[in-house]
């Protein structure tokens, strides 16, 4: 049987972690669900599993009445006794609550719009289906997002950033070096794609060794929704490449990770989990004063390509967004770097 993709095994993983959560939902969320999967992603429907389990455990405690012994006993016809205003006081609930696990939790605006995203959707499914008589959550409105400072690194933090990877650091103990001497070529070429190419830490994981493609300088990655894409590389990127992969394919992998690029200790595929704390590990020694994260890192390619060609729409392209007002909300703070550049260059009385 051949390997199963990274994409798929996550794809099945996902579904199998979805049905597991479904047992403990209402019967008719799995109507639901089977019912969205044709256009929604396994991975989007179990964070829809999750924030349900939220809703009918406060609907349950403080809307239904009698409440039923379990959220899994709800029936759908409960949704019918479900007005405006429980939606409203549920969207107050989230601010801060504590959860059936005993655990506090707050919720900004982009929490609540998560939730109520899911809470929406499901509504307007039973709803449109003619299973239920009303769809209160469509007369809900998202909160508004306030638009967060884009947190990038600058062209001497990049700088920086990859020497350290290279060449280590000053405070490392023994241990920590013979580590890092272990791993800096696999961590050198990972930091340089991200941060020349501006792939997603999943896109980036998810890279088989037969995805790089020397001849044309291109890598075939799978973006979220399932497309594929080719992205391409420069010099800096190319040349570690070229320097990692003699020594990954020297590389005894755990069975059913023989394909993966990038890999851990344990030699199998490495997770996002893993990038992310290597991306801190690195980045910690850089700034103190930014959180950076793979993601930070994406924008930080944006912002480059972005200053270099002033074009929105290649980097809309390139970072694969669908939608070009997404890029140009993201990078509105560049704009305002030229719109000041502009102010200057007219001048009312000569000197």
């Amino acid at each position: 049987m051949a390997e199963l993709s990274y994409h798929e095994k996550l794809k099945r993983y996902n579904i199998e972690k979805l049905r597991q959560m479904e047992k403990a939902l209402p019967s008719f969320c799995t109507v639901f669900f089977r019912g969205i999967a044709d256009r929604v992603a396994p991975r989007t429907m179990v964070a829809y599993a999750y924030d349900l389990q939220i809703f009918f455990h406060y609907m349950n405690e403080n809307v239904f009445e009698p409440a039923y012994d379990s959220i899994s006993d709800i029936r759908l016809d409960a949704l019918d006794r479900i007005g405006k205003l429980d939606l409203e006081n549920f969207m107050d609930h989230l601010s801060f609550y504590t959860g059936a696990d005993g655990v506090e939790h707050t919720n900004d605006e982009r929490g609540k719009a998560r939730k109520l995203a899911a809470v929406k959707s499901m509504f307007n499914y039973f709803f449109e289906s003619e299973l239920i008589k009303t769809n209160p959550a469509a007369i809900i409105h998202t909160p508004k997002i306030h638009e967060k400072n884009i947190i990038r690194l600058d062209p001497d933090e990049v700088a920086k950033l990859l020497d350290i990877v290279e060449n280590g650091s000053d405070q490392e103990s023994k241990q920590q070096k013979r580590f890092h001497d272990r791993t800096v070529v696999r961590d050198l070429c990972l930091l340089t794609l991200l941060l020349g190419t501006g792939i997603r830490v999943s896109e980036c994981v998810g890279l088989n060794i037969e995805d790089v493609d020397f001849d044309n300088g291109a890598i075939r990655i799978i973006r979220k929704g399932g497309n594929e894409a080719r992205v391409y590389f420069g010099e800096e990127v190319e040349e570690a490449l070229l320097q990692y992969l003699p020594k990954r394919k020297e590389i005894i992998t755990l069975q059913g990770h023989e394909s993966a690029l990038f890999l851990s200790i344990q030699n199998r595929r490495i997770t996002v989990r893993a990038v992310e704390n290597l991306v801190k590990k690195y980045a910690s020694q850089v700034t103190t004063l930014k959180k950076i994260t793979p993601h930070k890192l994406r924008s930080t390619y944006g912002t480059s390509l972005y200053r270099e060609s002033n074009d929105i729409y290649l980097v809309a392209t390139v970072l694969g967004h669908k939608d070009v007002n997404t890029t140009r909300k993201h990078y509105a703070s560049i704009d305002d770097e030229q719109k000041r550049k502009a102010a200057k260059f007219v001048r009312l009385r000569e000197d």
